[in-house]
This record gives structure tokens, sequence and C-alpha cells, in this order.
């Protein structure tokens, strides 16, 4: 047993039971193990769902950094798609990445800045549009992952409208690039930097 098989059967255990139900307890069993050997590989309940987020977002976090010659229009959007589709591949993915900190992510997210900047985005709304978009993704697959887990929610009105989730997501998401592209046009040319390394 090692740190990345606890890890993967931690978020099958996810997968199986939900976020509320996950508990070292649980987690041993399925091991086969006691559950004070778990505290070799990690110290608290805490520690091990840091870990289980960042191998959660791993499909995220392996994804292709933008090039120079990517319109930053089209990868803004496409990499706020990534992150919503890494979110929803787990059950409760969404609330087990909430509030974790992407320390083993640090220098991709700064690749990204520099991306953005590079191509003419002023950094202050650059951080602030990466910022939002994250934030919004993150609550809108929280609530497409509440609303499959709410039994009775197809015993709805007719005259009631089912959320198309994939659809909403997409409208918000060209208004945060909207409002990004008239503050960029409002402020005029940018000063382009070059790259953090």
């Amino acid at each position: 047993m090692n740190r990345e098989s606890v890890v993967a059967e931690a978020l099958d255990l996810l997968d199986d039971v939900g976020l509320d139900t996950v508990s070292t307890r649980r987690l041993a069993k399925r091991l086969g193990v006691e559950q004070p050997s778990l505290y070799y590989h990690f110290r608290t309940k805490r520690d091990l769902l840091a870990a289980m987020a960042q191998a959660a977002m791993a499909p995220h976090a392996d994804a292709q950094l933008p090039s120079s010659e990517d319109d930053w229009r089209v990868w803004f959007l496409e990499n706020s798609r990534s992150f919503r589709r890494t979110l929803l591949m787990r059950r409760d993915g969404a609330r087990l990445h909430a509030g974790s900190t992407p320390t083993g992510d640090l220098d991709r997210i700064r690749r990204k800045m520099a991306f953005l900047v590079t191509s003419g985005v002023p950094e202050r709304e650059a951080q602030m549009a990466m910022l939002a978009a994250g934030r919004y993704t993150v609550g809108c697959v929280l609530e497409e992952q509440a609303d499959v887990a709410q039994p009775g929610s197809e015993d709805l009105p007719d005259d009631v409208p089912t959320l198309d989730h994939e659809a909403a997501f997409e409208a918000g998401l060209a208004l945060i690039l909207g409002g990004l592209e008239q503050r960029i046009t409002a402020s005029g040319p940018a000063t382009v930097a070059p790259p953090a390394i």
C-alpha cells in the first residue's frame, strides 16, 4: 500500500458513497487494513482530502498549456471547459475541490497568467478574470451535482423548465469573456509584459 493507491481507492470510495460519507474507517476497510495504518500516509482526514482533490484535478492539470500562437479568447473558454469537465468526473468533485489550495499547480497558473498578459490582457484584469471564471465554474458544477443528487426533481410540474446545465454554463462563461473584452477595450492597449519564469 502506497500513497497513490490510498488516494486512488479514496477517490473510488468518493464515487461510491459521496463526500459526506467518505471516512478513514471506510477507506481502511476497503483497503483491508487497520485505520491507524492510513496515518502513515496522511496525518489527518483533511490531508487525505487535499491529496484527493489534487489527484482528482489531474486531467485538467495535465492539459496542454497555451502557446504563443493561441488566441487568448479561445484558450480562456477552453480552459474553463476543461476545468468543468474535470470537476464533473468525480461525484461531489466541485465540493471536494472547493477551498483546496493548488500548491502543486502554481507554475502552471503562472504560465497561464503570463500567456494572457503577453496576449495583451492587463495583469489585474487577467487575474480577476481567471479567479471569476474558476469560481463561476465551481459554483456551476456544485449546482449541477446537487441537482443530480436531488430526489424528486423529475416530479416537477410541466411548466417548470428543466435546466440545461451545459448551455447555462456556456452562456455565463461568454458573459465573463465579454466583460473582460470590454474592460480591455475601455482601458486601451495593454503594455505587454514578458512571461514570468
